[in-house]
C-alpha cells in the first residue's frame, strides 16, 4: 500500500517552506509521495484566498515541477467548501483504496486541532504528521501522531511574501528571489497578483 502525506493549505502563493518542508517529510516520515492539496477555502479563516482556485493550483506546479515525489492535487476542488480534512481523508481513502493517508500539519495549527472536525478519528483511522513551528513546543502527542523533529524553521510565510510584492521595492523584489521559485515568482508577475 502506498503511504501518502497529504499536505494541504491555500498556497497563496506556495513559496520555498512550502517546498522544502514538503521534500524533507517525503524524505523522514516513511512516505511514498507528499500530496500538496490546494484548498478551496480554510474552514478555521475568516478570509479566503486573494488569488483564485486555478492561479494557486498553476503556481503549486510550477514550484513542483521537478521534485520527485511531490504531487499537486485539486482534490477539494471537488467537495464542499469550506474544506474539511475529515471529509477529504475519507474521500481520498474511498477513492485510493491502494493508498494510506495521513495529514501534515504545523505546529501552530496543531494547537488548534481540537477545533477541527472529527479531531479524534483523523488521529486514529488516518495518522497526524506535525512538524514544530519556532518556539512552539508540541505537547501531550496522542496516538496516531507524529512529530517531524529537524524540520526545516523557515522564517517565511504567504502573508509576508504577498506584503514584499505589493511594497514592489527593490528590497523587497530581491527578497522574494530568495522565497519564491523563481519560476512562480514570474508567474506572479505576468499575472500582476498581490498588487494593491
Amino acid at each position: 500500500m502506498k503511504k501518502i502525506g497529504v499536505f494541504g493549505g491555500s498556497f497563496d502563493p506556495v513559496h520555498v517552506g512550502h517546498t522544502s518542508l514538503a521534500l524533507y517529510t517525503l524524505a523522514n516520515a516513511g512516505l511514498d509521495e507528499v500530496w500538496l492539496m490546494v484548498s478551496p477555502r480554510n474552514p478555521l479563516k475568516e478570509k479566503g484566498p486573494v488569488a483564485s482556485d486555478s492561479q494557486r493550483l498553476e503556481m503549486l506546479r510550477l514550484a513542483v515541477q521537478d521534485l520527485p515525489g511531490l504531487r499537486v492535487s485539486d482534490f477539494e476542488f471537488s467537495l464542499p467548501v469550506p474544506s474539511y480534512s475529515w471529509l477529504t481523508l475519507s474521500r481520498l481513502r474511498d477513492v485510493f483504496p491502494d493508498c494510506s493517508f495521513r495529514i501534515i500539519i504545523g505546529g501552530d495549527n496543531w494547537a488548534d486541532f481540537k477545533l477541527w472536525k472529527n479531531p479524534d478519528l483523523i488521529c486514529r483511522e488516518f495518522g497526524v504528521i506535525v512538524y514544530p513551528r519556532p518556539l512552539q513546543p508540541i505537547p501531550d502527542v496522542p496516538k496516531g501522531v507524529t512529530v517531524l523533529e529537524g524540520a526545516p524553521q523557515m522564517e517565511v510565510s504567504s502573508t509576508e511574501i504577498r506584503r514584499l510584492i505589493a511594497d514592489g521595492s527593490q528590497d523587497s523584489v530581491k527578497r522574494l528571489r530568495n522565497l519564491l521559485n523563481l519560476k512562480v515568482l514570474d508567474y506572479i508577475t505576468s499575472n500582476n497578483l498581490y498588487k494593491r
